[in-house]
């Protein structure tokens, strides 16, 4: 195989030598692909796929040209990155991966950091993760330890050794929850550049996209063209303290690489990261199947900086769609006989001062006192409970909320009580769930729509990890009181608007069909494993496989 060049610029792909065409055969009468390629972009919500389907003419309009289905559902409610990115190639739910958020709290912890990180092994002393939020965080090692169950690379390479689990991606918990334990490279993005686990050594291929990166990173970029399609879109909404969105398209100033990842050159990055390795690895090329999942994630940078409806988010659908159909060509001149599959780890919300304005009069930012520190000490102060150390733990307004260990059984019980009543009357919550009540509720495997709270909670439940009670935010409230740079808008509600993602599947030769009804993400693995002869016991997957044949013959069988 003639060896490829990585070419310089930034926004450039690598080029393989010219090679024959996959034969195009219908896929029912076809072996298994010798490469299944997993795609995750991260909060590319069914409602963006919705609205800007009709615009895309690269890799995107040619995953729609193959099976659709438009109503994928991230079924539990803490739609958060490493929850949904655990569902994707597990076939299970959340909570069953033991992934029941991004941080959770585990107050037993002996380090006095007790937030928990969904990707670090906290059992390595003299780490803590730190703020999730921040440019750099914290001291900790990278690891899948956290996940309980094997992904569809592991099950693949124990029944084929010789086939290869590869993951590249933006962030960390995207690669090594759709990689897992048994990885035979991963890469993802820190600081100006991809890393891997530690004790690994970095591929020569990645070293170099690196060199090309660092080459380019804090030079001045002029801004992205405005395609016609993005004009409305333009218009600046003012937040916080005297700042905008909506009219960003890109540009960077000499110095300016800490922004580069709300951008779509990030994409872009990730996809020449990921063909690099493919090419260096030979994926696709042997004898047997391999996997490579890709976790894109300059989308959901975006939706948090920018927002979801802005000229931000538009310029980013026709890019991303673009830099897909370049990622895919490649994949063609080389002669691989490849499937994709691509879906979202979750969806998200616009900013409030916009949805405002568009018909959504509402939505709003939540209050600042709605927290468990705040909390907590109101509840203290009732109970005439001494000291100052708090008695209420959580990561953030929503989502899982934790009593203090260090108080007697009838103060936690009281502390429970009255912090549960106080947040449940509080204008902007939906519902409080004592974990007491989720103990007899079982997750339904039927349309996701119409589940319950508690069923949505539940899906995202493990016992040995979530909070004595879950808080649940409205609908349109944005649990962000004060925005920043890089925060005006998120995601994490049990609302449909962040659970609905499209799932889509391609593989050349196969006969497009779109499938309106709901499916689920953790459907995603029992379809692939069919797909390369791996079959997952019923008893080990929340999910079914989809048939997406389109034709007589059933792919599941």
């Amino acid at each position: 195989m003639q060896k490829s060049t990585l070419v310089t610029a930034l926004a450039a792909c690598i080029i393989f030598s010219g090679a024959a065409n996959a034969e195009d055969k219908p896929s029912s009468e076809r072996s298994a692909p010798k490469l299944v390629v997993a795609i995750s972009v991260d909060q590319f919500s069914a409602n963006l796929f919705d609205e800007y389907r009709s615009s895309f003419t690269g890799g995107l309009k040619r995953l729609t040209d193959g099976v659709v289905f438009p109503s994928g559902y991230q079924a539990h409610a803490a739609t958060e990155t490493c929850p949904g990115h655990s569902t994707i190639m597990t076939g299970v739910h959340s909570g069953r991966a033991g992934i029941i958020a991004n941080n959770w709290i585990d107050l037993s912890s002996t380090r006095d950091d007790k937030t928990i990180y969904c990707a670090e092994d906290e059992r390595v002393e003299g780490t803590s993760f730190g703020d999730i939020t921040a440019p750099t965080q914290g001291d900790y090692v990278a690891s899948a330890w956290h996940l309980l169950v094997p992904t569809l690379g592991e099950r693949l390479k124990k029944v084929s050794p010789e086939s290869r689990n590869v993951a590249v991606a933006g962030k960390d918990r995207a690669a090594l929850m759709m990689g897992g334990h048994d990885l035979d490279e991963i890469y993802w993005w820190k600081g100006k550049g991809f890393t891997t686990l530690e004790g690994r050594k970095t591929l020569p291929s990645v070293v170099a996209v690196n060199q090309s990166i660092g080459e380019q990173i804090d030079k001045a970029r002029p801004a992205y063209p405005t395609p016609a399609r993005c004009v409305a879109h333009s218009a600046k909404i003012m937040h916080g303290d005297g700042k905008s969105v909506g009219d960003f398209a890109f540009q960077r100033p000499e110095g300016g690489a800490s922004i580069y990842r709300a951008s779509p050159d990030f994409d872009r990055s990730i996809l020449t990261a990921a063909t690099a390795v493919i090419n260096e690895m030979g994926l696709g090329r042997g004898e047997a199947t391999d996997v490579i999942s890709v976790g894109l994630s300059a989308t959901d940078y975006i939706g948090h900086s920018f927002g979801t409806e802005g000229l931000e988010m538009c310029i980013q659908m026709g890019e991303l769609d673009q830099s897909l159909g370049q990622f895919f060509d490649i994949l063609d001149r080389e002669g691989i006989d490849y499937a994709v599959m691509l879906t979202a780890d979750h969806g998200g919300l616009d900013l409030p001062e916009r949805m405002s304005l568009q018909g959504v009069p509402a939505a709003q930012r939540i209050n600042p006192d709605l927290n468990a520190k705040t909390i907590g000490k109101i509840v203290a102060q009732e109970l005439n409970i001494p000291g100052d150390k708090p008695v209420l733990y959580a990561d953030g307004p929503f989502g899982d909320y934790y009593v203090s260990r260090d108080l007697s059984e009838e103060q936690r019980k009281q502390v429970q009580d009255s912090a549960m009543a106080l947040i449940a009357a509080h204008a902007q919550v939906e519902a409080v769930i004592d974990r007491e009540d989720l103990e007899g509720i079982t997750v339904p495997d039927g349309s996701p729509e119409s589940w319950t709270m508690e069923q949505r909670v539940k899906a995202s439940f493990n016992p040995d990890r979530s909070g004595d009670f879950i808080v649940l935010l409205k609908k349109a409230v944005t649990p962000i009181a004060s925005t920043g740079r890089g925060y005006v808008a998120t995601h994490g509600s049990p609302w449909d608007y962040d659970r609905r993602v499209p799932i889509l599947f391609w593989r050349s030769g196969i006969q497009h069909f779109e499938q309106p009804l709901s499916v689920m993400t953790v459907d995603i693995a029992p379809t692939l494993g069919a797909l390369i002869g791996v079959e997952i016991p019923a008893s080990e997957t929340d999910g079914k496989c989809l048939d997406i044949d389109g034709g007589p013959a059933n792919s599941c069988e």
